[in-house]
């Protein structure tokens, strides 16, 4: 099996693209990340959805987790509204997950490989230099291990 052949469509952001938008995404499909590109369209990163919840919340709760428990709801709706006044690109770690890109051609071990090395949750599929696809660590694995448990 061929990474092009298991390749799913799926959504692509921008490094300029808002981030309230990105998390939106995020939240509504339950995706584990998206990819994100650099201006001219190439992939750049992975942003785990992991990442803009650690966007969220402020150094200093991260720092004393006890915090959290005697912010008020009004303190937290206006810490989600940081969302919308920051690009994606703003919320890529310092040390961004490479995105794994693999070829079309590639194969599904070659694909599990590069997931596994990079520790990525999905692989952007591209066929020449156009991203076709996603492959996600979740679809990866119920192909390699055949049906679903009920």
């Amino acid at each position: 099996m061929l990474a092009g052949e298991i390749a799913e469509p799926y959504p692509v952001v921008g490094v300029d693209t808002s981030a309230l938008v990105a998390a939106r995404l995020l939240a509504s499909q339950r995706l584990p990340g998206l990819v994100v590109t650099d201006l001219d369209g190439s992939p750049k990163a992975v942003l785990p959805a992991s990442e803009v919840v650690r966007f969220l919340v402020p150094d200093y709760v991260q720092a004393d987790p006890t915090l959290a428990g005697v912010i008020g709801e009004d303190a937290a709706d206006r810490i989600a509204s940081r969302l919308g006044r920051a690009t994606v690109g703003e919320l890529l770690p310092l040390r961004a997950v490479e995105v794994p890109v693999l070829k079309a051609e590639d194969t599904v071990l070659e694909l599990a490989a590069v997931m596994a090395r990079l520790r990525s949750p999905l692989c952007a599929v591209v066929d020449d230099g156009t991203i076709v696809g996603v492959v996600t660590a979740s679809h990866l694995l119920e192909l390699m291990c055949g049906d679903p448990v009920p």
